[in-house]
């Protein structure tokens, strides 16, 4: 009985956690909501964010979205880019983000 009741335990606190931790390069990136703010940035391709979203019972949706996002920040800085949009609903996890470039990267200067 008390292997039942901390495996119960184990199992709730784990839903509770968010395991996706932003990049620090990830931080670079924003993440905006309509395509209309990007018109004049640089498109540099998608990225599709997969995570669990159902693991005995469904994930809370706000930590599901908030994994997706802070992977496709990552994989977004890996691309060069600082803005993502997405650009489909979540479904069983997944989402699809537009990755661009918006601001001109800093350049080292050599003095």
């Amino acid at each position: 009985m008390n292997k039942i009741i901390v495996l119960c335990c184990f199992v709730l606190l784990t839903a509770c956690a968010t395991w996706v931790k932003v990049t620090p390069q990830g931080e670079t990136v924003r993440i905006i909501q309509s395509i209309q703010e990007v018109k004049s940035c640089k498109r540099l391709g998608k990225v599709n964010a997969k995570v669990v979203s159902k693991f005995i019972f469904e994930r809370d949706k706000e930590k599901v979205a908030a994994e997706l996002a802070n992977l496709a920040r990552n994989e977004a800085s890996v691309l060069g880019g600082d803005t993502i949009v997405p650009i489909s609903e979540i479904y069983e996890g997944r989402r699809t983000f537009v990755v661009y470039q918006c601001f001109q990267p800093e350049r080292d200067t050599i003095r």
